[in-house]
Formats: C-alpha cells, structure tokens, sequence
C-alpha cells in the first residue's frame, strides 16, 4: 500500500471515530409510544416491554449513553424524522418510510391483524373482502396507512389504540386492524372481552429508526450487535417472557 492510500486510510479512520464521537457529545435521544406489550409504562412510569428490553440491552452492549422517553407517535415519528441523534422504536419498516430513516433491525415481528367481536360472523378471505365493513385504527399507525392506501374509505381513525378496544367491544366499528399481540393486551386492560382474529392481512416487522444524520458505523455497529444477540439467544429469552 502506498503512503498516500495510508494516509487516507487514517484519515476515514479518524474521521469515522470523530463521526460516532459527535453523536455521543450528548446522550442519543430515543423515543417510543405506548404500544404494548413492545413498548409501555410499568410501575412507578418506567418504560418497559419486549421491544424495550431489546433496545436497552443493545444499546448497553454498544456502550451508547442514552435518554428514553415516550410520547404520541406522531409527535415521536416527526421529531426523528426532523431531528439528529433522535431515534425512534417500534417502528414498522415499510416501503414509504424506508428512505426516510437508518435502520437497526428487525427487533419484533408483528403481524398485522382484522380482530372482530367473538361473536362477530364476520369472515374474510382478503383485503377486498373487508373493505365492506367499518374498520378501526388510529392516527399516524403504519397499518392505518397502509389500508387507506388500499383503498379503504370506511376507515375510522382514534387518537389511539385503546379507543378502539371500545368501540369495537360497543358495536360501533364492525373489525379493529391492530397488531396481532397488541388486541389481547389492551382487551385485558380495559377488561372486555378478548377480540376474535379473522385475518392477517400484513406480515410486517418493528425496527429502531434512527435519524437520516447518524453516522452509517454506528449504525453498522448496532445492527452487528442485533445479529449477536439474536445468535446468543438473547432475543428468544426476551421473547419468551411476553408470551
């Protein structure tokens, strides 16, 4: 190798260090949403979930310092999108936002699902089957996205999830398109009936969304990690204390 093509190697070296370096000046600032059981507030307001013991223990392993916070996802979702050293979990990783945000992941899969009342007749066999009754989701969700881009003009947008454990318990939408862990979970808590589930109509998975401004090694760094932990059985013990 020749002292010029050194040099310039030390010099990517140096650059790639003070990169990383300026995202850690200040603690990275990841935020999330009340999602369980991947995201939510257990005793005394901590964040807990499955996805949040992922994210924690990566960011341990990484040595990244770091400051946890949750809010509305839509608030959540542009702060990252606008904002360096901001990062962003459970964050669905679809074709319009992939071009938007860095990504580490896969952490969770989450099905995306059609819940009807257990009593509910109601059966479907595809996206076009379902566009004839009222469907329930809720401002800024991926999945609720994805349905009006399918087309769906009986969609009923809440400010939230919850909301919709009520009005589907009360008859006032015919099916709820959430995720396939979240239903239950917030049926419990709201102590209604669990939801019965008619149909997946999207395979999808959650991922940590970083702003477009990290560095690509710190990025490359966390992902190596993920795969690390998955191998390590990490993420399978994780797993099995939510189900």
């Amino acid at each position: 190798m020749t002292y010029q093509l050194l040099w310039k190697s030390a010099l990517f070296s140096v650059s790639s260090v003070l990169a990383m370096s300026a995202v850690q000046a200040v603690p990275l600032n990841v935020m999330t949403e009340d999602y369980p059981p991947f995201n939510m507030q257990g005793e005394g307001g901590k964040i807990v979930g499955l996805s949040t013991e992922v994210v924690e223990e990566l960011l341990k392993r990484a040595g990244v310092e770091y400051k946890l916070s949750m809010m509305p996802w839509k608030r959540a979702y542009e702060d990252t999108l606008s904002t360096p050293n901001n990062a962003l979990y459970s964050t669905t990783r679809t074709p319009e936002r992939e071009a938007l945000f860095k990504w580490v992941g896969p952490l969770v899969n989450n099905n995306w699902v059609f819940f009807a009342n257990p009593g509910s007749n109601i059966t479907i066999a595809s996206l076009e089957d379902a566009k004839q009754y009222s469907v329930g989701g809720y401002n800024g969700d991926a999945a609720a996205e994805f349905l009006k881009a399918q087309g769906f003009d009986k969609l009923q947008l809440a400010a939230n999830d919850t909301a919709n454990v009520k009005k589907l318990a009360a008859g006032r939408i015919d099916l709820w398109a959430t995720g396939e862990y979240l239903a239950p979970y917030l049926a419990n808590q709201e102590k209604t009936t669990n939801p019965k589930p008619v149909f997946v109509f999207k395979e999808t998975q959650m991922s940590l969304a970083f702003n477009k401004e990290t560095p690509d090694d710190l990025i490359n760094k966390l992902n190596e990690i993920l795969a690390a932990m998955k191998a390590d059985g990490t993420i399978e013990k994780i797993n099995a204390k939510y189900q």
